[in-house]
């Protein structure tokens, strides 16, 4: 700042003096940081004040509170606790979920806006519908980063971009909570035609050590093209997911770096899954 205000820095600024910091990124290298810096030329200027509105609630990390409310809860899942403690869950809890959400889905909307992607945030209530055990609230918080559900359609079957947080450990990932049985027909499908071409995203995830596969199987293995698409043919529902545990990353900016670049990789298996029907 120093040389821009002292007529030192970019022409642009040279005839716009004094200027100031306003809002600022950090990226792992100068090409991650140029590529970001085109996509925000990109943006109206509603759109970049937005973005400089947002910057006073960017994500620092979740705290030590953040997960001893996690347990408090697990231990205390009763109405009254909740409703005293109400103030400690949205200043530990739901806002850095809030702040950690938003700053990430902006990221991934600047470089994927042709996807039409969503932002959804889990509530601490659960469904009442679901509650057997007298436990009326959730000890953990998710969100997503996904496509629209059409009308009717259940949000488990809808292939998500998620971030996961609860006492034991946090995680994100691509996948499905519960695919839809016709989804999983069409990606055979798609890899019987093609293995090949299955095979190349087989080798990327092979190439890399932050996702590993999970996912229920069937009971009587499905015949699967090649040897190397055994695996994944034979899943009733899928996750690439990676497990971190409760640590320093967890209570840094560097966990927003993290989870982007993470669903970058993944786009591609993303991108894949839609085109066979996910």
């Amino acid at each position: 700042m120093a040389a821009h205000n002292a007529g030192i820095g970019a022409k642009y600024t040279k005839t716009r003096l004094p200027v100031e910091l306003v809002y600022s990124e950090v990226f792992g290298t100068k090409q991650e940081a140029m590529k970001r810096e085109y996509n925000i030329k990109q943006l109206s200027r509603t759109q970049k004040l937005d973005l400089i509105g947002g910057a006073t609630n960017m994500f620092t990390g979740f705290t030590q509170q953040t997960i001893d409310f996690m347990w408090n809860i697990r231990l205390n899942n009763n109405k009254p606790w909740f409703e005293e403690h109400k103030d400690e869950f949205k200043r530990d809890f739901q806002t850095p979920m809030k702040e950690l959400g938003q700053e990430v889905f902006a990221r991934m909307n600047a470089d994927y806006g042709d996807r039409d992607f969503v932002h959804k945030l889990s509530r601490i209530y659960k469904d009442a519908r679901r509650v057997r055990d007298g436990s009326f609230y959730r000890d953990s918080l998710w969100f997503s980063v996904e496509r629209p559900s059409a009308e009717g359609e259940e949000s488990a079957g809808i292939l998500t971009f998620w971030f996961d947080l609860n006492p034991e450990n946090w995680s994100y990932g691509l996948g499905y909570y519960a695919a839809k049985a016709e989804t999983m027909e069409k990606l055979r499908e798609r890899i019987d035609a093609k293995p090949k071409e299955f095979e190349k995203l087989i080798d990327l995830l092979n190439s890399q050590d932050e996702f590993i596969l999970e996912g229920p199987e069937y009971a009587r293995p499905k015949q699967a093209p090649t040897e190397k698409t055994r695996e994944w043919y034979n899943k009733k529902s899928f996750s690439l997911i990676h497990y971190g545990n409760i640590g320093e990353e967890l209570f840094s900016r560097e966990l927003t770096d993290r989870i982007v670049n993470g669903y970058k990789f993944l786009m591609p298996f993303y991108d894949y899954f839609v085109m066979a029907g996910g």
